[in-house]
């Protein structure tokens, strides 16, 4: 059994990853400041004697005794990462630094969870790990994207200057039950607004891609490259390699939701990538990791998890 503490463990990922690890048999430390997590996202692992849970924000030091730390804590949607820009920016620079230090001092196994918007506006494409990115410094979503990367320089460099045992993962579009139902990403978007019987809304042609990866895939590459002794420090780009366009994704919702919804086309959002696909061969190789849950069967999970609500 080890200790592990989950920042941002009452999330759309963190409260699978930490069901994930208790079901492994593990004692979990769920840190969250409910900005954009939920108790309700916990609830049913509250019973569990081997799971804690405590209130707290990253961007202030944390003191504790564990083997391993995921570092999840960080509104990952535009509109709440764009609520506050300054402090998602904190979030993802400070919180990198106290759970570094952190790691550092109790000389624990510590996991960033990047994500693949440090690509930016990607001019190669599909993306693999050695593209340095497209990013707009000063943009809208700068706060969250330039934080990100930073977060990875620290993390590349307390192990080059104090030998912390990092493993950092590029996380691509992931969805899934436990999604907040207004987060403003496009999947969660477009069902709720199926469901209602809305217009779906496509911000630009609609022939943007993405890449969807079902959240139960993503759980089980972070913990392979957590705990792989042969992976070395990453980065690892974690995703679904299967590529959409927005309005593939719209009419495949509507479909399966049984929706009357039409599509309307709206001006598109500043700085949005218009491509989003990312190469796995290191996921597959290092990690035997590879997602099983396509886009059909994982949207149909995750439409039944939002008529249920």
């Amino acid at each position: 059994m080890k200790k592990i503490l989950v920042t941002g463990g009452a999330g759309f990922l963190g409260s699978h990853l930490c069901e994930k690890l208790l079901n492994d048999g593990n004692e979990v430390i769920c840190l969250d400041n409910y900005f954009t997590g939920s108790k309700r996202n916990i609830l049913h692992l509250m019973s569990n004697p081997y799971f804690e849970v405590i209130r707290h924000d990253i961007t202030a030091p944390f003191y504790i005794e564990v083997d391993q730390i995921y570092n999840l804590a960080c509104p990952a949607s535009p509109i709440h990462y764009q609520y506050n820009p300054i402090k998602t920016v904190k979030t993802s620079v400070m919180g990198a630094i106290n759970m570094l230090g952190l790691a550092k001092r109790i000389h624990a196994r510590i996991l960033q969870s990047s994500t693949s918007e440090v690509y930016g506006d990607p001019d190669v494409h599909p993306q693999p790990e050695s593209y340095w990115g497209n990013v707009n410094p000063i943009g809208v979503r700068s706060c969250y994207d330039e934080g990100k990367r930073c977060a990875e320089t620290l993390f590349f460099d307390y192990h080059r200057q104090n030998h912390v045992d990092i493993r950092v993962v590029r996380i691509f579009n992931t969805y899934g039950p436990r999604m907040h139902p207004n987060d403003g990403r496009v999947v969660s978007n477009f069902i709720m607004q199926a469901l209602k019987n809305e217009d779906i809304t496509i911000y630009g042609t609609g022939e943007q891609t993405r890449s969807f990866c079902y959240c139960t895939d993503l759980i089980d590459g972070l913990v392979r490259m957590m705990n792989s002794e042969t992976v070395g420090t990453g980065p690892i780009n974690l995703g679904n390699p299967n590529e959409f366009t927005i309005n593939q994704l719209a009419e495949l919702v509507i479909d399966l939701s049984g929706s009357k919804s039409k599509i309307v086309h709206l001006p598109a959002a500043e700085d949005d990538p218009r491509q989003r696909q990312p190469i796995i061969d290191q996921a597959k190789q290092y990690l035997q990791w590879e997602p099983t849950i396509q886009l059909r069967e994982g949207l149909q999970k995750t439409i039944d998890y939002f008529k249920s609500l």
